[in-house]
């Protein structure tokens, strides 16, 4: 466990209406406002790098509403906040997930992978090209690469857009995991860890 994750101090506290300026308060109190938290602790930090956030935001946003499909989308940041030890993104993206067509099941079998949590085997509860999306990403945020072997599988699912997507969304979060523990960013709701 990690200190943003056993409730210790954050490295840099969370900025109010002074340190972040008007917009990325708004933005922040905004999100706050929509995971039912007294405060989204990622976006009161990294709102003190006024532009740089927006920039952040910009790109984010526009891979969470990118060419994958949505359920696509958060199989892979899942796997990317298990891998990394990331409950401030699971926290956010277990919910997130549900939504989009992930259950309880799939989400324990994501964690589990390679592995299945029940006798049936991974191979049952997930479909081929979400296995395929699995490999890949372990691969790239564990050797910062793809085989051949496992690329050319996940193109018999995706085209070049979304491989590239896929690339770059798996980084992005990967980064963001990274973000969180340098700084040791708090859970928003520390309680809730469906």
């Amino acid at each position: 466990m990690t200190e943003a994750q056993s409730g210790d101090i954050a490295r840099i506290p969370p900025g109010g209406l002074r340190q972040l300026g008007p917009i990325n308060w708004v933005i922040a109190k905004v999100g706050a406002r929509v995971l039912r938290a007294p405060r989204m602790h990622l976006f009161a930090t990294l709102g003190y790098r006024q532009s740089l956030f927006w920039a952040f935001l910009l790109y984010g946003g526009r891979l969470l509403r990118g060419r994958l499909p949505r359920a696509d989308t958060e199989l892979v940041i899942l796997r990317v906040a298990h891998l990394r030890s990331c409950e401030y993104e699971l926290q956010h993206h277990r919910r997130i997930a549900r939504g989009a067509g992930l259950d309880a099941q799939t989400q324990a079998t994501i964690f589990a992978w390679p592995e299945a949590p029940e006798s049936d085997g991974p191979r049952k509860v997930l479909s081929a090209r979400q296995q395929a999306l699995l490999q890949a990403t372990d691969e790239l945020i564990t050797n910062r690469s793809v085989t051949a072997d496992t690329f050319q599988q996940l193109a018999t699912h995706l085209n070049r857009q979304r491989l590239i997507e896929f690339c770059m969304l798996a980084t992005q979060y990967d980064g963001i995991a990274a973000t969180v523990t340098a700084l040791a960013i708090p859970l928003d709701n520390p309680v809730d860890k469906r």
